[in-house]
């Protein structure tokens, strides 16, 4: 029994379609940086891109510089005991704990009522 041929339009590597996304921004930056992974079919390397769909993607990038997280941890200070009722109570890791009391000021009762509170959509 022999193989059908593929048909003609179907491209070796090309997967599907992304997942839709929430909003038409988000789709619009999606179809800009899609078209920047199409393969073009001159020999030139030049593509078409949507240049205000990009400069909105690019926008919309959130980076944070890691250098200012660091300095941000190192002027926070965290107890101790803070750290232990933390491990204890909500049984996180000693890392998980530091970086739940940093995130919350150094407060314990902050930092527990951010750990419990539930997310509301």
């Amino acid at each position: 029994m022999a193989e059908e041929p593929q048909p003609s339009n179907i491209q070796e590597g090309a997967s599907d379609a992304p997942a839709p996304t929430g909003s038409a921004e988000d789709r619009k930056a999606a179809a800009a940086l899609s078209t920047l992974d199409a393969q073009g079919d001159d020999d030139s390397g030049k593509k078409e891109v949507d240049t205000k769909a990009m400069e909105n993607a690019m926008k919309n990038l959130n980076v944070k510089d890691q250098k200012d997280g660091e300095a941000q941890k190192k002027a926070i200070k965290i107890e101790a005991g803070d750290v232990n009722l933390l491990m204890s109570e909500l049984e996180l890791s000693k890392q998980k704990a530091t970086d739940l009391l940093r995130s919350n000021d150094g407060n314990v009762l902050k930092a527990i009522k951010s750990f419990v509170k539930p997310v509301l959509v």
